[in-house]
């Protein structure tokens, strides 16, 4: 049986924001009914015991957020939000003290990449404010997220953007040091007790339109991880945010079944002969990140 260490349950294709980094999908708006998301999580069960409540759309959107974290805890689930950060203010009190939620990741590029933004110390102040209490009072881990950096360390305009985030958080946490000083690209760098910043490339979704990358390749997917769209549709990565690989309906039949059908072990083993079988993964410049084969246990995280 295939187990995963991450799941992705997209409880909504809905986002507040529309960034410049972050492509807006083509699929029907919706948001994950309860019931819904009760047969997802049976189904998936016997595989993972840790959801990421992620893949496009902003969760905190979700009206019944506070269900589905109850729901995760009644089930046994450990539970991982991917957010920008905007809309704590209305969720404040449907997130903190739920037994399920183990980590929030918050994308502080959100800000700079979304056109019109405004009062910048305000929006990361809110979410300091707010991970200082999640981490302290509950036991929650947070990521703080600046994954805007590029292959020559960033532009003026974008070094002097993060610097003004820096600045901030530096005051925040009443740091001693230079945060640039201790950066080391994708490592998460600790603020404080179950706080850290993580800095990292700009995120690039695979489309089928690019030019194919180069070369043979490994990827977890399938391997450690899978996902599960709004509409059902099970991808077998969280990069998939258009379905393009689809495994199968989630709802139309039983999970266990999609994972190892034809189109999935195919996927599945031709990674494991580092050939790579799917037009959107041989678009996809993730996958060269991988410079291992699964026996080493090579892993990085994407969530």
């Amino acid at each position: 049986m295939k187990t995963f260490k991450k799941f992705y349950i997209e409880i909504t294709s809905v986002c507040n924001l529309a960034c410049t980094f972050c492509p807006e999908t083509k699929r029907q708006a919706q948001f994950l009914q309860v019931d819904r998301f009760r047969h997802i999580l049976d189904e998936i069960k016997p595989h993972t015991d840790s959801i990421y409540l992620h893949v496009k759309g902003e969760p905190l959107l979700h009206p019944k957020i506070d269900q589905l974290l109850d729901i995760s805890c009644e089930k046994g689930f450990k539970v991982n939000i991917t957010s920008n950060g905007t809309l704590l203010h209305k969720n404040r009190d449907k997130l903190l003290g739920k037994p399920a939620l183990r980590q929030m990741n918050f994308s502080l590029h959100s800000f700079d990449g979304h056109p019109g933004s405004k009062d910048k110390e305000g929006y990361v102040t809110s979410v300091v404010n707010f991970a200082k209490e999640a981490a302290k009072e509950h036991g929650v881990f947070i990521s703080l997220r600046l994954w805007n950096l590029t292959e020559d360390n960033q532009t003026n305009l974008q070094r002097k953007r993060n610097r003004e985030v820096l600045d901030i958080l530096e005051r925040e946490f009443n740091l001693d040091y230079n945060i640039e000083e201790r950066f080391e690209r994708g490592k998460g760098l600790k603020l404080t007790d179950r706080i850290y910043l993580n800095q990292d490339h700009e995120f690039k979704w695979p489309k089928l339109e690019e030019r194919e990358a180069e070369g043979r390749g490994f990827c977890h997917a399938l391997r450690n991880q899978a996902g599960v769209l709004v509409d059902g549709t099970v991808v077998p990565c969280c990069l998939d945010g258009e379905g393009v690989i689809n495994l199968g309906n989630i709802h139309d039949k039983p999970f266990g079944d999609i994972i190892e059908g034809e189109r999935a072990n195919r996927l599945y083993d031709g990674f494991s002969r580092r050939e790579v079988v799917e037009e959107l993964c041989r678009k996809c410049g993730y996958r060269q990140r991988f410079n291992l084969p699964p026996s080493a246990g090579t892993e990085d995280e994407i969530a």
